[in-house]
C-alpha cells in the first residue's frame, strides 16, 4: 500500500529518503476517477519491487503547496524522485505495461549494485574494487565517482582523485570532495610551523582556521591562507557554526 505524506512530513519521507532509493510520488484527489483507477496499479506494481522503490500518495486538495511546488497541473501526476530531485514523471492513468516501464527505468543496475556494495565494504580495498567494477560498466556513475576519489586521495593519489571528480557536474558535494583533498595534499606538504599542521584525523578545525587567520593578519602568503579557509568553509558546509563564524571573521581581516 502507499503511504499518505503531506507537506509536514515530506522532507524527511521522500526527499531524505529518495537518496537511499528511488520515491514514486502519486499526486492524487478523491474526486479524480483516474485517481482511483491508477493508484490499485501503482501499488501492485510497487510491492513486486519491494526494497528497490517505494510508493507515496500526495492529496493535492490538502497539499496544495507541494502541487505547486511540483508544477502539477493535472491528475493523477506521477513523479519519481531520486537524490532529491523528479528523474521521471508522467500524468494520467497510462495502460499496465506502460507503469511497469515505468517503474523499470527506476530498478538499479548492475553498476548502483556494485556501488552499494563498495559503500557497505568491510575494507578500502574491497571498497575500491566495488567501485572500479561500477566505472567498467558506467564509467560516468556518480556514486562510484564520489566513492572512489576519496580513497585514492586518502593514499595520496591527488591527481587521480581530481580526474575522477573532474566528470561531475559541479555542485556543493564535488565541491566539498575537491576542497578536502585539496586540503589533504597542502596538509602532507606542510612543515611543523604550517597552520595546515595541526589537521587531525578528529576532524577539529578549529585550531586550523585560528592560525590561518592569524596568518591572514600578520603573515606575508595571505591569498594562500584565505583559500584554505575558504576550503575548509566548503569541507564544513554553509550552516556549520565555525563556518559561520571564521566567515564573518575572514571577511572582517582583510576588509
Amino acid at each position: 500500500m502507499a503511504v499518505d505524506v503531506g507537506e509536514a512530513d515530506f522532507e524527511e519521507r521522500v526527499i531524505k529518503r529518495s537518496f537511499e532509493r528511488p520515491v514514486v510520488v502519486d499526486f492524487w484527489a478523491t474526486w479524480c476517477a483516474p485517481c482511483r483507477h491508477l493508484t490499485p496499479v501503482l501499488e501492485r506494481i510497487a510491492s513486486e519491487r519491494t526494497g528497490d522503490v517505494e510508493l507515496v500518495k500526495v492529496d493535492v486538495d490538502a497539499n496544495p503547496g507541494l502541487a505547486g511546488t511540483f508544477g502539477v497541473q493535472g491528475i493523477p501526476a506521477v513523479k519519481a524522485i531520486r537524490d532529491g530531485r523528479v528523474v521521471n514523471e508522467f500524468v494520467g492513468a497510462l495502460p499496465e505495461a506502460a507503469v511497469k516501464t515505468f517503474f523499470d527505468s527506476l530498478m538499479p543496475t548492475q553498476a548502483d549494485r556494485d556501488v552499494a556494495a563498495g559503500d557497505a565494504a568491510a575494507s578500502p580495498e574491497e571498497a575500491e574494487r566495488a567501485y572500479r567494477e561500477a566505472l567498467t560498466a558506467y564509467p560516468r556513475h556518480r556514486g562510484a565517482l564520489l566513492g572512489l576519489a576519496p580513497l585514492v586521495a586518502s593514499r595520496g593519489d591527488f591527481a587521480e582523485a581530481r580526474e575522477l571528480l573532474a566528470q561531475l557536474p559541479e555542485d556543493a558535494e564535488v565541491r566539498r570532495l575537491k576542497a578536502h583533498i585539496d586540503l589533504a595534499e597542502d596538509a602532507q606538504l606542510s612543515t611543523p610551523d604550517d597552520p595546515l599542521s595541526a589537521v587531525a584525523g578528529d576532524g577539529d578545525w578549529e585550531p586550523v582556521l585560528e592560525r590561518l587567520l592569524q596568518e591572514i593578519r600578520e603573515g606575508d602568503d595571505k591569498e594562500r591562507a584565505r583559500q584554505r579557509m575558504i576550503d575548509i568553509f566548503e569541507v564544513l558546509g554553509p550552516d556549520h557554526s565555525l563556518a559561520m563564524r571564521y566567515r564573518s571573521a575572514l571577511a572582517a581581516a582583510l576588509f
